[in-house]
């Protein structure tokens, strides 16, 4: 054993290893979470948050439980009365709102119109 260790020689000094094929793959997996999960996370709550803001009387929404209503008045403590039916209002909090049905503002208002047209 001793002439193959004189064969090889004087150890020479060991070269340094580049510490990015080690942080590439994990930086990669964080960059694809970030664009599809976080990324999109941030941009609706965004989006809830202007809604919730920009909420005014009259408006229709959809609360959490899946009741569609207009709003009637704001009241304390972020709370909003919501009318569900004719005579029906209930009282929620402005957290509990969804999201605005897209095109019921319209449909509602040309119903009205014709109503009162007919009249």
């Amino acid at each position: 054993m001793g002439i193959a260790y004189a064969q090889q020689g004087a150890a020479s000094p060991a070269e340094p290893t580049s510490i990015l094929p080690v942080l590439l793959p994990s930086v990669l997996i964080f960059l694809v979470f970030y664009f599809l999960m976080i990324r999109p996370q941030q941009k609706k709550q965004k989006e809830q948050k202007d809604m919730l803001a920009n909420l005014k009387t009259g408006d229709q929404i959809i609360t959490t439980g899946g009741l569609y209503g207009t709003i009637v008045k704001f009241g304390e403590d972020n709370r909003v009365k919501v009318r569900i039916a004719e005579n029906v209002t209930v009282e929620i909090a402005r957290s509990a709102i969804t999201e605005k049905p897209v095109g019921t503002a319209e449909v509602t208002k040309s119903k009205s119109d014709k109503s009162t047209t007919s009249e």
